[in-house]
Parts: C-alpha cells; sequence; structure tokens
C-alpha cells in the first residue's frame, strides 16, 4: 500500500508539472480587463473621434468661403466613414500584428481575435477602436490643404490608398514594434504618426493640386471665425483623450499628459496672439485659436514623457515657429497650403518630436531616456524618426496623387470650382450664405 501510495504521489506531481504551464495560460486568458482602464480608452475614443467630428470639421469649415463650407465637412464625415471600414479589413493588422520592422502582417484582418483578448490591460477591441480614431483623423487633417478645389472622388481614393501605404506603416513602425520602437524613439501619441505624416502629405498635395484662383493676395477672409472658434474648442477638448488616453491606462502618466497638452495648448495660444498684435497690431481670433492648435500639435509626441515646464516651453516654440512656418510656405515657397497643415501640424508634429530629446531629461521633470540612455543618443534616433518618417510620407504621396490623378482626377473644374464645391458636389448649400 505504501508504495502505491508513493507511485500515486508521484503521479500526481507530475501531472501537477506537466499542467502548470497550461493552467497558468488559461489563468492569464481568463485574466479580466482593468475596468478603470478601459472606461478611461472608452472614453478617450469617444474624445478622438470628436476631434474629427465635428471638431476638425468646424474648425476647417469656418475658415473656408461660405459657398465650400459643407464639401469640407463632407470630406470629413466621408474620410471617417472609409477609413473606419479600412481598418477593419486590413489596417490594424497591418500596424498592430506581426513582428516584421517594416510592416505588419494579415493576422488579425477583420479583427478576427477572441472577444476576450486584452492589449495590456483593456479588451483588444478597445484599443482597436481608440487606435481607429487615430486613422480617422489622420488622413482627415490632409483635408485642409486642398480645400475648395479638389474633387469628391479624389478626396476618397487618395485618403484610402494614404491611410494603408502611410499611415499604417508609420504606424507599425512607431508603435506596433517596428525598426524605430526597437531604436527607442519617442513618439507618445503620433508627432511622427499622425503630425509629421499628414503635415508632409498635405504640403505635396497642396503644390500637385496647384493653388487657389487670387492666391495668396486676393483670397477671401475665413467666413466664419467663430465656427472656427468653436472646433477649436473641441479639438482642444478632444485632444485630452488623444494624448491621455495614450498612456492606455487611468494612471500618472495619462494625467501628466492631459496637463503638458493644456499648458502648451495655452502658452502657444497666448504667445500667437502676442506676435500678431506686435506684427499687426491686433490679435485675432483666427490666429489666437491657430496658436492653441499649433501648441497641441507640437506637445503631442513629448506629452507623456515631459513635465508641465517642457509643456510650457513647447506652446512657446511652438508659436514662434509655426507662425514663421506659415509665412514661409505661403509667401516665399508661394505653396497654397490652404489651411496651413504643414506649417502647424507638419512643423509643429517635428518641432516635438525633436524637442523631447531634450524636455525629457529628468531634471525637467521629465521620465529620462529608457533604452537609449541619455539625451545626444536619444537626439540622434529622433533625428532618425523625423527624416525617415518625411521620406516614406514624401514618396509614397507623389505616387498615390499621381495614381488618383490617373484614376479620377484631381482638381475640379473651374466652373464647379466658382459656383463652389457645395452646390457643384453635393447639390447642397450652408445655411449661412
Amino acid at each position: 500500500m505504501r508504495l502505491i501510495g508513493k507511485a500515486f504521489h508521484r503521479t500526481v506531481l507530475a501531472a501537477a508539472v506537466l499542467l502548470a504551464p497550461s493552467l497558468a495560460a488559461a489563468q492569464t486568458a481568463a485574466t479580466p480587463a482593468n475596468p478603470g482602464d478601459t472606461a478611461w480608452i472608452l472614453t478617450s475614443t469617444a474624445l478622438v473621434l470628436f476631434m474629427t467630428l465635428p471638431g476638425l470639421a468646424l474648425f476647417y469649415g469656418g475658415l473656408v468661403r461660405a459657398k465650400n463650407v459643407l464639401s469640407v465637412m463632407a470630406q470629413c464625415v466621408a474620410i471617417a466613414c472609409l477609413a473606419s471600414v479600412l481598418w477593419l479589413l486590413v489596417g490594424y493588422s497591418l500596424a498592430f500584428s506581426g513582428t516584421g520592422p517594416l510592416i505588419g502582417d494579415l493576422s488579425k484582418a477583420l479583427f478576427m481575435v477572441p472577444r476576450a483578448a486584452l492589449h495590456g490591460t483593456i479588451p483588444e477591441s478597445a484599443f482597436f477602436m481608440f487606435q481607429g480614431a487615430f486613422a480617422i483623423i489622420t488622413p482627415a487633417l490632409i483635408v485642409g490643404a486642398y480645400v475648395e478645389r479638389i474633387r469628391f472622388p479624389a478626396v476618397l481614393l487618395f485618403s484610402g490608398l494614404w491611410l494603408l501605404a502611410v499611415y499604417a506603416p508609420v504606424a507599425h513602425w512607431v508603435w506596433g514594434g517596428g525598426w524605430l520602437a526597437q531604436r527607442g524613439v519617442m513618439d507618445y501619441a503620433g508627432g511622427l504618426v499622425v503630425h509629421a505624416t499628414a503635415g508632409i502629405s498635405a504640403l505635396i498635395a497642396a503644390a500637385m493640386i496647384g493653388r487657389r484662383d487670387g492666391f495668396p493676395k486676393d483670397l477671401h477672409p475665413p467666413h466664419n471665425p467663430g465656427l472656427t472658434m468653436i472646433g477649436a474648442g473641441m479639438l482642444w477638448v478632444g485632444w485630452y483623450g488623444f494624448n491621455g488616453g495614450s498612456a492606455l491606462a487611468a494612471n500618472g502618466d495619462a494625467a501628466m499628459a492631459l496637463t503638458t497638452t493644456h499648458l502648451s495648448a495655452s502658452a502657444a495660444g497666448l504667445v500667437w496672439a502676442i506676435v500678431e498684435w506686435k506684427k499687426f497690431g491686433r490679435p485675432s481670433m483666427v490666429g489666437l485659436v491657430t496658436g492653441v492648435v499649433g501648441g497641441l500639435a507640437t506637445v503631442t509626441p513629448a506629452s507623456g514623457y515631459v513635465g508641465p515646464i517642457g509643456g510650457i516651453i513647447l506652446g512657446v516654440a511652438a508659436s514662434l515657429v509655426c507662425f514663421t512656418a506659415v509665412e514661409i510656405v505661403k509667401h516665399r515657397w508661394r505653396i497654397d497650403d490652404s489651411l496651413d497643415v504643414f506649417a502647424v501640424h507638419g512643423v509643429g508634429g517635428i518641432l516635438g518630436s525633436l524637442l523631447v530629446a531634450v524636455l525629457a531629461h529628468p531634471a525637467l521633470g521629465g521620465v529620462g531616456y529608457g533604452t537609449v540612455g541619455n539625451m545626444g543618443g536619444q537626439a540622434l534616433v529622433q533625428v532618425i524618426g523625423v527624416v525617415s518618417v518625411l521620406a516614406w510620407s514624401a514618396a509614397a504621396t507623389v505616387v498615390l496623387l499621381v495614381v488618383t490623378r490617373k484614376l479620377t482626377g484631381l482638381r475640379a473644374r473651374e466652373e464647379e470650382i466658382e459656383d463652389g464645391l457645395d452646390l457643384s458636389t453635393h447639390g447642397e448649400r450652408s445655411l449661412s450664405l
């Protein structure tokens, strides 16, 4: 009996050892998502979508002539719908699956993942939707470069191709474990992935589609600066989810990202108004909110890595540099980037992506440099990130615009432009007329 007992004991121990890994895996798979983190990411997802609809649509809509306001809004809505479908089909999988250095695989196409799958402490479905809201607003930002003169089919074709050929690969490089992530690049919420890609692509699109009639001296002023202010306010509020949600948790990092975001926007708005006051004798509403948006774009890549002082510095730098960039693009380069996408978003995202290497220093309230280890090494990584993202985005955009021109045409006919795209493209007019 004693021998039988010992044999049974050994059998039980052996079974326990063999089953331990599978039991641990089952326990891990059954671990519930953190309710607080999940609630914050769901809220942040709504805030980021709110930035596009209606925030960006109103911001851009107020800046164009009244006869084109509905066309701008329609472009934002259509891009949101198209990007959402493409994100489900292959976009998310290309950005956030696989281990390749340049692009993901198709293992998560159609989002075929278990319902209980987690990304960190949140359901992967929440992460899918949060990142999907980023994939919506990024091509929508480019709209500001070609308003009042582009064909609607061209908007759809270019935006869809751009999402898959530019946004998804760069998102994989930086956030999906790709080659820039492996180098330790710092891009907390999209200075490279969102603003640099959209900014340089907007500049190229504006140049290839051509100028509006009368550019730059005889253009009509924004038809409704108040509408622009409302849209900018929505962008400001939504940016709390854009940057704060990028912590992917309801924790101190999210709180600090939100804090630095707010301070950068505040400082940037004040500085832009002061610059206008000195240069033109009065501060404008459009200038004030443009400064705010520039500050928000500039702090985005650094928001979770810097402290409050870093946020203020980024805001001041944003207005000084982006204001100068607006003058250069429009008056020196004579490119009709109509709503200053490159000068504000592109330059802002690039500036923040470079300055984070300095402002992340612990002496300034930052988090330090992680695996890179020092300011110089981090600065080199950031430069590599900026140059590579700009180069790929620019080259791909040229190709995509050529393809779009062949398939749908880019520029609307002159009579359509004269009538306004609201009526000629959509058969509707705004109540503001």
